[in-house]
């Protein structure tokens, strides 16, 4: 019997693996062999999370291995890719992650509470921006629309955010494809549609309008 294309998810900051649970049984029951990752994003380094990202995905038994990164976890899914992985690795999806920089997240920085709740990954923030990617990579972004969430409420953000991410901020040139929808930015964790596109990318390597 032939096994599945595994996907590992990876969920935002101050969250867990619990609010990636809609998206990774909807990606089951369309053929994805679907497995989610806690990490701890205020605690742990970058080199913490590349690496438990890169032992989770050496432990897959499957011909091929995809991604798919919210927020932060989009972060640290590009990382992954840019520093080297696994061969099996073939295509992943970033959900509203600020690619090229978070407004919102540095502008947070500002306050000691908010260098608080960022911890550790707020070196991540800081870093220079490199968005660039090997061949034979195929990364698919969505980015949502609908203003509603805490970074409206420390930054004065640009018209089409998701009220934490800018869309401006998901795209870069390497990426294959990039989709817009009216969600906010944890409403991408429980959108049909979001399920809907993502697994129809990690099977195609483009989105379906």
């Amino acid at each position: 019997m032939n096994l599945p294309d595994a996907v590992v998810l990876r969920h935002g900051a101050l969250m867990n693996r619990l609010v990636m649970a809609y998206l990774t049984h909807a990606l089951r029951i369309r053929g994805l062999a679907a497995h989610s990752l806690t990490y701890r994003t205020r605690s742990e380094t970058l080199e913490e999370h590349l690496d438990r990202l890169a032992a989770r995905v050496a432990s897959l038994d499957a011909p091929r291995v995809h991604l798919v990164g919210h927020s932060l976890g989009g972060l640290l899914v590009l990382r992954y890719l840019q520093r080297g992985h696994d061969e099996r690795v073939r295509r992943a999806v970033l959900l509203g992650a600020p690619v090229t920089g978070c407004r919102a997240a540095l502008a947070l920085a500002r306050w000691p509470s908010g260098r608080v709740l960022l911890g550790r990954s707020l070196a991540l923030w800081r870093e220079p921006v490199n968005a660039s990617l090997g061949s034979g990579i195929e990364v698919g972004v969505i980015a949502g629309t609908r203003p509603l969430g805490l970074g409206r409420i420390v930054a004065r953000l640009p018209k089409q955010n998701d009220g934490v991410v800018c869309v401006d901020e998901t795209r870069f040139p390497a990426m294959r494809d990039h989709i817009a929808l009216p969600l906010a930015h944890t409403e991408m964790l429980v959108s049909p549609a979001v399920a809907r596109l993502t697994t129809t990318f990690l099977k195609t390597g483009a989105f379906r309008r």
